[in-house]
């Protein structure tokens, strides 16, 4: 059983409307809720009633106060909730990203009520972070390369090993203390972010000195200690966990008086990349033969300019704009004075349209049916996610479509010297002019 208090959400699962892209996820839903053993609610007091079992699966924002810590109140509120229609016993199983003693403030807010209330203690809390990588999410939660609890004793222990049976003879399935399941999500999120800030800062270096970044990479890949995952020279890192998750971290460390040099180093790399797509954009515009430009008008090259962007979600196979490098890329051009803003993304726009509905220059920003109709009397594209679809686009009616031919890959996925031939200006990540 799903519990959410938002009404809308739960009327549209019951209708097999997904509020989330993810792919598989429908089909999954469909044959369950037909098989019944998939339902939906906004009845609290059922949803504790129900299972002996109940995950707390909530969001962990940035503070409104403080930006770099995560915000805990829905998962507060679950705990909440439980002690409101605690009658036998529960086990509540936090698998939000959470910071360190999590845990035990949730135990402490059920302990405190249900004492206040003279209520039976019958209850215990554990937790188990999850691991799902968007656009994977399905295939990850089937096909786990580790299961990592925290549980306070036996009888939880046993419940844990009764919902991951089926994967006890495939998968790691680790027993550790609070504390280091609490932080284990940090700990990977944090050293996934610092390779990718990595090859980033030695990618901003074989600029300077003409080095090719994808030889560099694969090279070090070579390395059967370092391997190839997020070792990619990308604009920086986005995925929608990863920058709350560092900020969180980093600012949880404050709390007992540690200072994370590499991770903040990590966050630092990260910040200094945003703008630099738009800075490529610039000096391609200046060094281009093509398109009129007066010396000293730096700050008004893009003004009356029309620039496409295509795909606007942080990864493929994904709706998901948070912390999506779209986002700051668009601000960054409106800042400019750009005339126009052309996007395409296969299932992310109308998300786009919410992030941007307040902003002053909203009508600045156009939200194309195909990728083809964005680049219609466009001075530039700037590609930002490198959806499989478009691997192999028709080149010859990007060509026709532009009013100018300038191309800035971000995420390297064309070839270069096909571009070229065709008369194209073709700009890489790490690419000198």
């Amino acid at each position: 059983m799903c519990i959410d208090i938002d009404e809308e959400k739960i009327e549209n699962l019951k209708k097999w409307i997904i509020p989330i892209y993810e792919p598989w996820l429908k089909e999954l839903v469909l044959r369950n809720y037909k098989e019944k053993r998939l339902s939906f609610s906004t009845d609290a007091k059922a949803g504790v009633k129900f299972a002996k079992a109940i995950f707390s699966a909530v969001w962990t924002p940035p503070d409104k106060e403080n930006h770099n810590k995560a915000d805990l109140k829905y998962v507060k509120q679950i705990a909440k909730t439980i002690w409101e229609n605690l009658t036998e016993y529960k086990l509540l199983i936090n698998k939000s990203t959470v910071p360190v003693w999590t845990g035990k403030i949730c135990r402490d807010i059920i302990k405190k009520e249900v004492f206040k209330h003279n209520k039976f203690e019958n209850f215990d809390v554990a937790s188990n972070p999850e691991f799902l990588r968007e656009w994977n999410a399905i295939w990850d939660f089937l096909n786990p390369d580790r299961i990592v609890c925290w549980v306070a004793n036996e009888k939880s222990r046993l419940i844990m090993e009764e919902i991951y049976k089926p994967f006890k003879n495939t998968t790691n399935i680790i027993f550790t203390d609070i504390k280091s399941a609490e932080i284990i999500k940090y700990a990977a999120n944090s050293f996934l972010a610092t390779k990718i800030s990595f090859i980033n800062e030695i990618a901003n270096f074989a600029e300077k000195v003409w080095w090719n970044i994808n030889d560099i990479s694969l090279w070090i890949w070579a390395d059967s200690r370092i391997w190839d995952k997020f070792l990619n020279s990308w604009i920086w890192y986005w995925w929608s966990c990863f920058p709350k998750d560092i900020k969180a971290f980093i600012e949880t460390a404050k709390d007992y008086d540690y200072d994370f040099q590499i991770i903040k180093a990590t966050e630092k790399v990260n910040k200094k990349q945003k703008v630099l797509v738009v800075n490529k954009l610039l000096e391609t515009l200046k060094n281009s033969p093509i398109i009129p430009f007066h010396k000293g008008d730096e700050h008004t090259i893009l003004k009356w300019k029309t620039i496409s962007i295509w795909w606007l979600a942080f990864k493929p196979e994904t709706d998901d704009i948070r912390d999506a490098p779209s986002i700051d890329v668009i601000k960054e051009l409106l800042k400019l004075w750009v005339d126009k803003i052309k996007t395409y993304d296969p299932i992310a726009s109308e998300n786009m349209k919410k992030e941007f509905n307040w902003f002053k220059w909203e009508e600045k920003i156009k939200y194309c049916k195909s990728s083809y109709d964005a680049l219609v009397e466009s001075d530039a594209l700037i590609i930002l996610t490198e959806w499989w679809e478009f691997l192999k686009p028709n080149i010859r009616l990007i060509r026709k479509n532009m009013k100018w031919n300038i191309i800035i890959d971000w995420r390297n996925i064309w070839n270069e010297k096909i571009l070229e031939e065709l008369d194209f200006i073709y700009k890489w990540i790490w690419q000198w002019n």
